[in-house]
């Protein structure tokens, strides 16, 4: 018995098959999450993270100063 006929036997585009379904099934569940209306609150809320300002925090380490053109000497 060869290898190629071991292979043959396994049929291994089986699990290709089902690792297809498995991410289809995935994509669709995201998909549904996403578009949900009971999440509108949360993606709103989202959308203005990055506009938000910091809380400062004692722990929180002090901002470096970057270096402009004019204050290198």
């Amino acid at each position: 018995m060869r290898l190629s006929d071991i292979m043959s036997a396994m049929h291994l585009g089986t699990y290709a098959e089902v690792a297809l379904l498995l991410f289809m099934l995935a994509f669709v569940a995201i998909g549904v999450n996403v578009f949900r209306r009971g999440n509108a609150s949360v993606w709103e809320r989202a959308r203005h993270l990055p506009l938000e300002p910091e809380l400062s925090s004692d722990s929180a380490p002090a901002p470096r100063e970057v270096p402009t053109l004019t204050s290198r000497r």
